[in-house]
């Protein structure tokens, strides 16, 4: 399985015993990137036996405390690590200040380099991509300035048949790589041996979008069509309706009405108001709308295709 996903933290903006603020650490195509980071996201990252040396990208959705409280200590701490690789910080116009003005007043000394992509388009932009993966804002509509983010996976090469590509002597090792990128094979004598003749189909590709605080809003259901993992806060039930409109956060209803209209695979809640004392009447309210809703559990670890892989602690 190409992607992973550590729930650190979920909770809305006061911690509680089994709930940090908002943190994830998703894994995909062998990159490890972290998802905003609340405060103690570091605590959380050490009890999820996560390697502090594999964090080089990472994405915060917006500057309220209890998703971006946790980045100086994470810096801090790295930088004692000894880590002499960039770190990529994406976020909001205003982190970079937000970051390096905590730094200067402490007197810190980086040992690397912090290189912050600073974000304003109310459009959809592409803010990463390497050979494997790319990533996509989600614009979200909250009281400030808000991303979601898109993790996408690039299609895989295409796998070889190797009992069909040995009915061919003159197909050698050194043309492997440009069967698997698609390409059909010519013979000597002109023949073409058509790709699909020779190779099978690639492994499936997967996706994340993670929405984090915002109103309802429906426009994000194209960006998202068909993602594997949809996380999408859900701080009330639909009875606080007008709540969430007015502190610009979403239902549970609403987060599942949002899953189901972009075909998602599985929705997780989060995000949720400390007035529920028990999560499962959220967990209920987006099931009536969206079957396969599942609330998270601190450091689970959820793949495409299972609920709860294992917990890390």
């Amino acid at each position: 399985m190409s992607l992973k996903l550590t729930i650190l933290g979920f909770n809305s903006a006061i911690p509680k015993k089994k709930s940090a603020p908002t943190a994830q650490l998703l894994e995909i195509a062998g990159r490890n990137f972290l998802i905003d980071c609340g405060e103690g996201t570091q605590v959380q990252l050490r009890k999820a036996k996560a390697k502090f040396s594999k964090i080089h990208h990472i994405f915060i959705s917006h500057l309220h405390g209890d998703h971006v409280f946790g980045l100086v200590g994470l810096i801090s701490t790295l930088q004692l690590l000894g880590k002499e690789t960039p770190l990529y910080i994406f976020g909001p116009k205003g982190i970079q200040d937000f970051i390096m003005n905590q730094l200067k007043h402490t007197q810190a000394r980086c040992t690397f380099d912090i290189v912050f992509k600073e974000l304003e388009s109310k459009e959809s932009v592409k803010v990463f991509e390497d050979d494997k993966v790319e990533v996509f804002t989600i614009p979200l509509d909250h009281r400030i300035y808000t991303n979601g983010y898109l993790f996408r996976e690039k299609t895989k090469p295409r796998k070889l048949n190797i009992q069909a590509v040995g009915n061919y002597p003159e197909i050698e090792i050194c043309d492997y790589e440009n069967l698997k990128r698609g390409r059909d094979f010519e013979l000597s004598n002109g023949e073409i041996i058509p790709n699909e003749a020779l190779t099978l189909e690639p492994e499936k590709s997967f996706s994340y979008a993670f929405c984090s605080d915002t109103r309802y809003k429906p426009d994000i259901v194209p960006i998202i069509k068909d993602v594997d993992i949809l996380y999408h806060e859900a701080t009330f039930l639909s009875d606080l309706q007008e709540m969430a409109q007015y502190t610009g956060h979403s239902t549970a209803r609403e987060a599942a009405t949002i899953a189901r209209d972009a075909n998602a695979g599985k929705l997780i809640l989060g995000h949720f108001s400390n007035r529920y004392k028990n999560t499962n009447v959220l967990l209920e309210e987006a099931q009536s709308v969206f079957e396969n809703t599942i609330i998270p559990v601190q450091f689970g670890v959820y793949e495409p295709d299972h609920e709860i892989l294992k917990l890390n602690s």
